[in-house]
């Protein structure tokens, strides 16, 4: 029952996805406004296919319909409630089923957004795009990647399964990151159909940015999340003590969040001043394009990585639908070239625009060698028949100094005049950021701190750091002088804008700290003989057996300093027949202690050998993700709209360019 039924959804929702498009294609054709209207209802009709589709699969799952073959390969009678739910998006069948599931909420969104314009013909062609994106997903759900095939030779509700893999049964993020992931993912959907749409009805005016800012924004805030939580869960469950490999699935979440940040500080100019058109344009398809291009590395089995889906017969077509994104964008902006070229230009280096204009290429230079690093070894095996591997020294020795330089233009940028800076506007505003770096340094020189690399990082951090926090301040203060709450003065684009900037450089900051000055040690403790790593005392108490909601094992009761007692433990699953450690970690503000298992225990024992690692400033990652999502969501809110006879823009007149007041960010 739960295979037909979600064939039957799958059915449904192509058959949305088709009406959708046959309504716009004939509505325009015969220019009958009556069939665009109509077209409006039918991602509805989508939305609905795939919500009975979830079911029936979110039901085998729960009830362990084994007659499914992807609940018998994924799922067990002794897998907890909750991760028999996550199991859905735990192997490619369901990732594809999810991804869908989320493209049809946002086509519907975006149906409900402009229902008034549904005769718009950019619209119009952008829900085409849209709706074509799902017609390619849903057809391989009806091919390569049915999630509702059956298992061949299994008697429904019969047999015991293989269960999800192991490292998806340890750690409740499993169940939240990959959706935020997705919702990034998916959402550069809508604004690159709105750009396609821009180009094939040739109305490239900047309408269309102003139409799509929010969807822009909410995606990134989601990606944002989304690629901070997968770094944690890397942290609490893989066990090595770190948070970001260059792994080639991370760097396939890595490289759309380059340049998506790319183009949301670039679309500015273009709304301001009518510029980068072109570069906008191709900032959106490589953005959307780098999705796809993540969803192959991740589901066609050509790599292999932790994170990386099982060998499976969708990578051609991902590899062949990557090739019509790319070839069908870049041709559409060739053709429309002459009416995308703008009549004006940059009026002076020293100046938001030009800020904005090197920043860009700092991130397109950070994408291209995250790109290059990723596929290159790909190109080599498949040519070659050699395998290689592009390692941390690569990625390290070229993108640590672009990361330095991003962090320099966080800071100037944002407090730079558009069009041109007067003498000593850069002086006067960045002084105290300038004294702020300086006593960073110092300080972290008098505390034992010692390398070029880091101390620049963190005299960079708080260089930008005070100078988001000077413009924060001064939208605050503005707004509570005429009257607002100075919590609505930091709404809008820009000072929400400043948030994410203070996220990130809260991200780098604690990268670097946790990345240079980490401590590790492998070790075996004996009951009753503690030992001393980098000042803190480890005594092992017990090897005691673990009984925990499906699984087994044993762990290692350490006490540390004296007081909370850790217990990393090697577990055991059931359909597995490898034992999988699970690190045990206590955090605080400025440190994280971590302990690992380096062998298999046994329960009684008096002695574990463990990996102990004492690392700086690691919370500090996850919380600067969260407030980084946090500044995009509230650069999506709209911010109180400027009046010309407003005395906000006209209350500090050095900061007349800057994001002071509570409608900064319209």
């Amino acid at each position: 029952m739960n295979g037909t039924l979600g064939h039957l959804g799958v059915l449904l929702a192509l058959l949305g996805a088709l009406g959708g498009i046959a309504c716009v294609v004939i509505g325009l054709a015969r220019r009958r406004d009556d069939l665009l209207r109509q077209a409006m209802a039918w991602p509805f009709v989508l939305l609905l296919g795939m919500l009975l589709a979830t079911f029936a699969m979110e039901r085998a799952l729960v009830t362990h319909d084994f007659s499914l073959a992807f609940v018998a390969g994924n799922n067990n009678r002794a897998t907890p409630l909750f991760f028999s739910i996550a199991g859905m998006w735990s192997a490619l069948q369901g990732s594809i089923l999810l991804w869908v599931l989320i493209l049809a909420v946002y086509l519907c969104v975006v149906a409900w957004r402009f229902r008034a314009k549904a005769s718009d013909r950019v619209v119009a062609v952008a829900l085409v795009v849209g709706l074509s994106v799902a017609v390619f997903f849903l057809a391989l759900m009806l091919g390569p990647a049915d999630p509702f095939a059956a298992q061949v030779g299994a008697v429904a509700n019969s047999g015991t399964g293989a269960g999800a893999n192991a490292l998806l049964q340890d750690n409740l993020l499993v169940a939240i990151h990959p959706p935020m992931l997705y919702l990034g993912y998916v959402g550069f959907t809508v604004p690159f159909a709105f750009a396609i749409g821009s180009l094939v009805t040739g109305k490239v005016g900047e309408g269309w940015l102003v139409e799509t800012r929010r969807f822009t924004l909410v995606a990134f805030a989601f990606l944002t999340v989304g690629i901070m939580l997968g770094a944690w869960w890397s942290y609490q469950v893989l066990g090595w003590g770190g948070f970001w490999g260059w792994d080639p699935v991370e760097n396939a979440a890595l490289m759309p969040w380059l340049t998506a940040t790319a183009y949301l500080h670039s679309v500015m100019i273009q709304e301001r001043r009518g510029l980068l058109r072109i570069w906008n344009l191709s900032l959106l398809v490589a953005t959307f394009s780098l999705t796809i291009l993540g969803t192959f590395l991740t589901r066609s089995g050509v790599i292999d990585s932790v994170h990386a889906f099982s060998d499976s017969g969708i990578g051609p077509a991902l590899l062949a639908f990557f090739g019509v994104v790319v070839v069908g964008g870049i041709g559409l902006i060739g053709w429309r070239g002459d009416r995308l070229v703008s009549t004006g230009g940059i009026d002076s280096p020293v100046s938001r625009e030009g800020a904005f204009l090197v920043n860009n290429f700092l991130f397109a230079a950070f994408a291209l060698i995250v790109l290059i690093g990723t596929v290159f070894p790909l190109f080599v095996q498949a040519f070659r028949n050699q395998t290689i591997t592009i390692g941390r020294p690569y990625f390290d020795t070229f993108t640590v100094p672009l990361g330095l330089a991003l962090l320099f233009f966080m800071a100037v940028a944002p407090v730079l005049p558009w069009r041109k800076a007067a003498p000593g506007v850069l002086e006067r505003r960045l002084l105290v950021s300038a004294w702020a770096a300086s006593a960073t340094i110092v300080c972290c020189v008098a505390f034992g701190l010692r390398g070029l690399l880091p101390l620049a990082a963190f005299g960079l951090g708080a260089f930008a750091a005070t100078s988001a926090l000077r413009q924060l301040v001064l939208a605050a203060l503005a707004a509570r002088r005429h009257g607002f709450s100075p919590l609505r003065g930091i709404v809008g684009r820009a000072n929400g804008g400043m948030i994410v900037h203070l996220g990130i450089i809260v991200i780098a900051v604690g990268f670097t700290a946790a990345s240079s000055y980490q401590v590790q040690r492998y070790l075996t403790l004996t009951v009753g003989h503690p030992v001393v790593v980098d000042g803190h005392r480890f005594a092992l108490q017990a090897v005691r057996p673990l009984h925990l909601q499906g699984r087994t094992g044993a762990a290692a009761y350490v006490q540390v300093d004296g007081g909370v007692v850790l217990q990393p433990a090697f577990d055991v699953f059931p359909g597995q027949t490898q034992p999988v450690g699970t690190p045990s970690i206590r955090s605080t503000l400025t440190e994280d202690i971590y302990l690992s298992p380096g062998a298999e225990m046994t329960a009684g024992s008096t002695s574990a050998t463990l990996t102990i690692i004492v690392e700086p400033l690691v919370v500090w990652l996850w919380a600067g993700g969260f407030l980084a999502g946090a500044g995009a969501l509230l650069a999506a809110v709209p911010g109180r709209r400027r009046r010309p006879t407003d005395p906000i823009s006209v209350v500090v007149p050095e900061m007349l360019s800057e994001p002071v007041g509570a409608g900064a960010g319209r």
